[in-house]
């Protein structure tokens, strides 16, 4: 007797938007699964909040860019989709924008889950790097620190500053931008 074999098909972006509708679910695809997650708890969208407001006021300043937040597809390649919290974009750079991200931004923010450590501190910063993100911050609510990495030459992250409590947090791809990392870390819930 013949068995039929079936053979599942890897996700890819192009697959997803034909298939799937539009969610404001975290859903992200790596190597070609289907990665999805329950939304992020009140307190990491607090956080996201902070740093997207003071990065958004500082960009549009400036004119240097674009600041946008999750959910927003950033798809590295076919198979690799992800939604970084905050991504900015410099405006020699717009045309990557899409109706999705198609490339790699120039900055990626993760402020991490404590059930996805492993993903942000090592899994996102490997692709990042792989790809090409010129700058990757890691905001981190249970340790209460700010790393921030930079793409050097060699196009290898190097760490370029682990900030926390009274510190600000400085960038080395926005000079000059500053971020309190006491204010990032304060109560949630003081108006």
């Amino acid at each position: 007797m013949n068995q039929a074999i079936t053979i599942e098909r890897p996700w890819t972006y192009e697959r997803a938007c034909a298939e799937l509708e539009e969610t404001n679910r975290p859903t992200e695809i790596w190597d070609g699964e289907m990665i999805m997650s329950p939304a992020p708890s009140f307190f990491h969208q607090v956080i996201v909040g902070r740093v997207e407001e003071a990065l958004r006021h500082w960009v549009k300043a400036r004119r240097l860019g674009v600041v946008a937040s999750s959910p927003l597809d950033v798809v590295l390649a076919p198979e690799l989709v992800v939604q970084p919290d905050i991504v900015f974009i410099s405006k020699v750079r717009l045309g990557i924008i899409k109706q999705h991200i198609s490339g790699a931004p120039d900055l990626a923010v993760e402020v991490v889950s404590p059930e996805r450590r492993k993903r942000d501190y090592k899994l996102k910063k490997e692709r990042y790097e792989q790809y090409g993100v010129r700058e990757y911050w890691i905001v981190d609510p249970q340790e209460k620190l700010m790393e921030i990495w930079w793409l050097n030459e060699d196009g290898f992250y190097e760490l370029t500053g682990r900030f926390t409590g009274k510190q600000h947090a400085t960038s080395k791809l926005l000079p000059g931008f500053k971020l309190s990392v006491d204010q990032i870390f304060g109560d949630p819930l003081k108006c």
